[in-house]
């Protein structure tokens, strides 16, 4: 099947072709934690590459609660003229622009200055830096239905603002991600034990969106093809939980992994696995795809076409595609004129696993920063030069967003 091809979603909805911009966390929100001028335009580059479908990186539903200090946040419409401006610019080519909404849970930078909720007050085990991560508290019954509405309010606004999808992020180690791993969630009530009871969180969020939104506005979640780690969530679980969401008016499901514990995002599985270098759930998603009445997409490595094409032939509906189109925008119209065009990061093997996994990911930020800014990519890059500066940014914007959060308390 030519990743070219249009693909029409279970909400009737056309996405134009097979490849979609995955979401990459670009920390280049304003002073206000809504759309920069820099989100804009970098937006503005992917939309004018040719890709079918653009995820956003992660908006946050609750500004108590990021994943870094510069993410974006929607929980009221407070700044809802930018996020208008920003789904005008990602759907300028006739893209489909989903907004991806998030909440971290336990994974919270304690530079935030914030505290962290969870399912179960379980720290995550980073060796030395588990220090960077706040201590989390178990959620409290409350604490569960506010999320619930929040993830709602997220997706009513993001419908208002001219956006034509959300995607439930639900994968990474993130906040629905903790529900469903027997590693994070040590709960003993209705949302723990049990997969069935794991599963409930993610359940209950996609049918309380769905019946929010409109029929034609699209409804996809983002979960992991496993854990990575021993006794975690696995494929078999995942197969279940595509199962159940089979019921629930999902328009795409994408399969992703790892978390900041076992970062296979890049390549590296914590039990030590071999991963292919390239289309690494592949394998997973074979299997998923017998289980699953909507399309699924899997992400991770993907930067030849000949790869893409392998995806597509074995029957899953798109291809995400991320570090690769932060490398070079315009990677698919580069394929559709017949390149062969294939952009990566040289591989960073440090003996920390942990540190080199934050290097890639300052690395990735780095060619977004740059897009952002009209300037060319630079994968050449020094992972540790960059790193220092990724920290050294992310601690004087951490005093930014402090600074934002107290006002908001404030004002509350």
């Amino acid at each position: 099947m030519s990743p070219f091809q249009p693909l029409r979603l279970p909400n009737g909805g056309e996405v134009p072709n097979r490849i979609a911009k995955a979401a990459m966390e670009e920390n280049l929100a304003d002073a206000d934690q809504a759309p920069s001028a820099a989100l804009l335009r970098l937006y503005q580059a992917w939309a004018e590459g040719g890709v079918g479908l653009i995820l956003s990186g992660n908006v946050m539903i609750d500004g108590r609660a990021m994943t870094g200090p510069g993410g974006v946040v929607l929980e009221n419409d407070r700044h809802l003229q930018r996020f208008r401006e920003w789904a005008r610019v990602g759907r300028s080519r006739g893209a489909q622009f989903w907004l991806q909404l998030n909440h971290p849970g336990r994974q919270v930078q304690t530079n935030l200055g914030q505290g962290a909720i969870a399912p179960s007050a379980v720290p995550l085990e980073m060796g030395r830096f588990s220090k960077l991560f706040a201590v989390a508290r178990e959620m409290t019954e409350d604490d569960i239905a506010e999320v619930i509405e929040r993830f709602v309010r997220a997706a009513r606004l993001a419908e208002q603002a001219g956006f034509t999808g959300v995607q439930i992020h639900a994968a990474h180690g993130y906040l629905l991600s903790q529900f469903l791993s027997p590693l994070a969630n040590k709960r003993q009530d209705r949302w723990g034990g049990s997969l069935e009871n794991r599963a409930r969180l993610l359940l209950d969020v996609v049918r309380a969106v769905r019946a929010e939104v409109s029929p034609e506005f699209c409804v996809g979640v983002k979960i992991n093809s496993a854990d990575f780690q021993r006794g975690g969530f696995d494929a078999s679980d995942a197969r279940q939980v595509i199962e159940w969401l089979n019921d629930e008016k999902v328009d795409l499901v994408e399969l992703s992994g790892g978390s900041y514990e076992a970062p296979a995002m890049q390549g590296d599985a914590r039990d030590g696995r071999t991963l292919a270098r390239e289309a690494y759930f592949l394998e997973f998603a074979r299997e998923m795809r017998e289980a699953a009445r909507m399309p699924l997409m899997v992400t991770g490595g993907i930067r030849r076409l000949p790869v893409a094409e392998q995806v597509l032939e074995s029957g899953l509906a798109m291809v995400g595609i991320g570090t690769a189109l932060a490398l070079e925008p315009q990677l698919v119209l580069h394929w559709q004129r017949g390149s062969q065009t294939q952009p990566e990061l040289p591989p960073i093997r440090w003996r920390s696993k942990p540190l080199a996994a934050l290097a890639y990911m300052a690395l990735v930020k780095l060619q977004l920063k740059r897009i952002g800014a009209r300037r060319a990519p630079n994968p050449q890059a020094s992972p540790l030069r960059t790193l220092v500066m990724e920290q050294w940014h992310t601690l004087r914007r951490a005093r930014q967003y402090r600074r934002w959060a107290a006002r908001q308390s404030a004002s509350s």
